[in-house]
């Protein structure tokens, strides 16, 4: 008899939360979506970030399913799609000379003002990672997966929920809503340059760019990055006196590059949301279980208001803000060129293949460190750089991790290095930015003991 009871309570609360979903009209999010929601997000980010996707790198089968699942949940929710099942495919050649098949996945829910139905919000989402990376533990061979759970799991399930949450009240947005899971973006944002200039034909009817990537760890920040743009900025203060359950801070500075960057090209006003830093960036202890749901949750409630009040404005944003004092401006930031975008490419001692910088300076001063001799620890790490028109590296960051000992290492010396000649485009110096693969790899030595470090010998 309980458990008859039990049974007929369970029906009894999920036809009564049923009612109330169907028939709730206010705008607030909070009491109806809260666990459902989060549970949606937590599923999203565990079957994007799987280890069957093998960290879905461009072009790979991982990123392929990854934007297979996107697509699914978008048509489930009610969104027009766009592209074929399988996306809008686009070929890249990468610096090595290889192409790759990359995809987006596109999404479209119609405004009702028969005077904006026709201006465009885009909210994106990163749709690639890293991949894996193979490495050997104590003589084992290891692959690593790069999950990508917090990068950028964390945004395409709160994309995809933000579309649950467009479409279910679609009745309220004048302008409509564009939903797009970037592919290839770890390739200088490739999905978000191909969607701007060769996939989507509206592009000038793009108001705004929402950004949203790394947004699992918010328990840490919340942040928004506008480049200053006064327009966006006004919507967030006046949303700063609303009732809403998370405020992101407004920041200055770029938390990190992303596919907002292909839209501030061109002149598109755009924000990115993101909750910044964090330790497991592009590591793989990127996973599942460091991710915030709850927190999710409520920043997404902040997101859905914020792109209802950009969808329903009838102020004209504008990306240059000419009217504005010299005084007040904000700086210029620093255009960065990829290495191969550069006509002339930077050079070091008179060369400009990278592999004569690592042969030349960073194996040569490399120190292979004690402790990972002692573990085993070997494999490729991945460090991006800048060369500035002066010549001098700076922002040296690992892209790719192996082990925090080995990261360092490399960065220590790449940070080191002497000036190089700096890239020029059209004939003018430009910083550009390059990434190098660095190898540790350990050899026994046929006697006595000791391991050896890419030809080097280095004792135990």
């Amino acid at each position: 008899m309980n458990r008859m009871f039990v049974f007929f309570a369970a029906v009894l609360t999920f036809f009564c939360q049923t009612s109330e979903a169907q028939y709730r009209t206010d705008r607030s999010y909070t009491g109806l979506y809260d666990s459902e929601t989060a549970a949606c997000m937590r599923r999203h980010v565990s079957d994007i970030s799987s280890p069957e996707n093998m960290g879905r790198k461009a072009g790979s089968e991982g990123e392929k399913n990854a934007a297979g699942y996107l697509y699914k949940v978008l048509k489930d929710y009610g969104v027009e799609m766009l592209c074929p099942e399988e996306g809008d495919e686009f070929g890249i050649t990468l610096p090595s000379g290889d192409t790759i098949a990359s995809r987006n996945v596109v999404g479209f829910i119609q405004g009702y003002d028969s005077r904006l139905r026709d201006r465009y919000v885009v909210v994106g989402a990163r749709l690639d990672n890293l991949g894996t990376n193979d490495m050997t533990v104590n003589g084992a061979a290891e692959k690593q997966i790069y999950y990508g759970a917090n990068g950028n799991a964390s945004g395409l399930a709160m994309m995809m929920e933000l579309a649950r949450m467009v479409s279910t009240n679609s009745i309220l947005f004048r302008r409509s809503v564009i939903f797009v899971g970037f592919g290839a973006s770890s390739e200088t944002y490739a999905g978000a340059w191909y969607f701007l200039n060769r996939s989507f034909s509206d592009a000038g009817s793009i108001d705004v760019m929402i950004n949203l990537d790394m947004l699992g760890t918010g328990d840490t920040g919340f942040y928004a990055y506008t480049a200053s743009n006064r327009d966006l900025n006004s919507i967030m203060d006046s949303m700063s006196s609303e009732l809403q359950p998370v405020h992101p801070e407004v920041v200055s500075y770029e938390p990190y590059p992303s596919d907002h960057r292909a839209f501030y090209a061109a002149e598109i006003p755009s924000v990115y949301f993101t909750s910044g830093r964090y330790s497991q960036h592009n590591t793989p202890k990127d996973t599942y279980d460091i991710v915030d749901y709850g927190m999710m949750e409520r920043e997404l409630e902040y997101i859905y208001n914020f792109t209802l009040n950009v969808a329903n404005t009838d102020k004209e944003l504008a990306f240059r803000q000419d009217e504005q004092p010299v005084k007040s401006r904000p700086a210029v930031k620093e255009d960065i060129v990829p290495y191969y975008d550069c006509d002339i490419k930077p050079a070091f001692l008179n060369s400009t293949d990278p592999r004569q910088f690592l042969a030349k300076w960073v194996y040569a001063y490399l120190k292979y460190p004690a402790q990972a001799v002692k573990d085993g620890i070997q494999g490729t790490v991945q460090v991006n750089f800048v060369i500035d028109k002066d010549g001098k590296v700076r922002d040296v960051e690992v892209v790719k991790s192996v082990d925090p000992l080995l990261d360092a290492e490399a960065v220590k010396v790449i940070s080191a290095s002497p000036k190089w000649r700096p890239a020029r485009v059209k004939g003018q110096k430009v910083s550009s930015s390059m990434t190098v693969p660095v190898e540790f790899r350990l050899e026994k030595k046929s006697r006595g003991g000791g391991f050896g470090i890419n030809g080097r010998r280095q004792s135990w």
